[in-house]
């Protein structure tokens, strides 16, 4: 058994997929093989733990690269893998419910065997990641005692914002979460103001699928710093990379999702629109939408969030601290990021619309007018 696993994990180093054919019927004619062929796949994710990966980073290499059969035979290494663990870090319980269901074994022996080394010759090439936190079987801090309040309140106005019909509602529902964050954030500097604690800012990954992942990456980096955190986008694996203290990287999480919710149903009303009117659209109407959606709406979150910020103005020391002290982690997580200037195709309904559909998301209008036609958003460097 040991030769057959042997022989065919050579084909997972091989740059053709002959060698991988060979290998898979090897494996399809060795039923003996099949346990040791799920304790090394097991073996190949908790590896990729302790190099930085979480199960929801693993989906979306897999999904960007294989299909949907490869995310379901990971999904079921994942599950059985974290299963032995006593305790698991924290959101790593959400990212295991997110996993897709169903059954992720072809029918015969020879595709099983083929979609099995495909996805292990996808693992054993990820590259090692900047850890956002510590992985199963190190030490973890205690768990917490339940979800803040603030944080349900904040999840059951954005919620209410992306169910309702009404654009005049889900203003009010946004701009009341919005500032619900800030406060938020200010009772923890507070706390650290009273009592100055050890708590260092920490991290999480958020996923910025395409398409439009450019658009999207300057959402998430609008919401990240009106909420004072960093974003960094890592565009080679879909995902950006937040951090900031533990109190506001949850929210930060809910309203970005909250928003790209409600700013796609805004561009599909859009483009209706548009199509009613005899006016067919493009990508460049959805990039422009959803650019200058991004733009009007880290105005108007970060205006709450100064709004908020100057009503305690001895707090104000505290919260430039924190801040410098998210920057300077992010350097050190990241002393290679590049600001990049993108530059989309230019529609100007699609920008109209978008900025438009930002007015009624988000807070208080902001007059100023946009520089160029281009946004940035700090890059990772590859």
């Amino acid at each position: 058994m040991g030769t057959t696993i042997d022989k065919a994990f050579e084909a997972l180093y091989a740059s053709d997929d002959g060698s991988l054919d060979t290998a898979a019927s090897l494996l399809a004619a060795d039923r003996g093989a099949d346990a040791e062929l799920a304790r090394r796949g097991e073996e190949f994710v908790r590896t990729l733990w302790g190099r930085g990966w979480q199960p929801a980073d693993l989906v979306r290499a897999v999904r960007r690269d294989l299909g949907d059969e490869h995310v379901r035979l990971l999904a079921g290494l994942v599950r059985t893998e974290t299963a032995g663990y006593g305790r698991l870090p924290h959101r790593w319980e959400a990212q295991l419910d997110g996993l897709p269901d169903g059954p992720g074994r072809p029918a015969d022996r020879f595709s099983y065997a083929t979609s099995v080394l495909e996805l292990y010759r996808l693992l054993v090439r990820l590259p090692r990641l900047d850890a956002v936190g510590p992985a199963p079987g190190e030490a973890l801090p205690p768990p917490a005692a339940g979800e803040p309040r603030t944080l349900g309140r904040i999840r059951a106005l954005l919620a209410k914002a992306e169910a309702t019909g009404y654009p005049e509602e889900a203003e009010a529902l946004t701009a009341k979460a919005q500032e619900l964050m800030a406060r938020h954030s200010l009772d923890g500097a507070t706390l650290a103001a009273g009592a100055p604690s050890p708590e260092a800012p920490g991290a999480i990954r958020i996923g910025v699928d395409a398409p439009y992942e450019q658009a999207k990456a300057i959402l998430l980096d609008a919401v990240a710093t009106a909420n004072h955190c960093r974003a960094v986008w890592n565009e080679a694996y879909g995902f950006s990379t937040v951090v900031g203290f533990e109190a506001d990287l949850d929210p930060v999480e809910l309203l970005y999702t909250s928003l790209l919710v409600q700013g796609t149903a805004a561009m599909t009303r859009a483009e209706a629109e548009q199509r009613a009117g005899g006016r067919k659209r493009t990508k460049s109407f959805r990039q422009s939408f959803l650019l200058a959606y991004a733009n009007r709406l880290g105005a108007r979150l970060s205006a709450t969030s100064r709004r908020v910020a100057a009503e305690a103005p001895t707090l104000l020391p505290v919260l430039a601290s924190r801040e410098a002290a998210v920057t300077t982690r992010t350097d050190e997580l990241f002393p290679e990021t590049r600001t990049t200037r993108v530059r989309a195709a230019w529609d100007e309904a699609g920008w109209n619309h978008g900025a438009t559909a930002a007015n009624r998301a988000a807070l208080h209008p902001d007059r100023r007018g946009v520089e160029g036609r281009s946004q940035e958003s700090r890059h990772r460097g590859e």
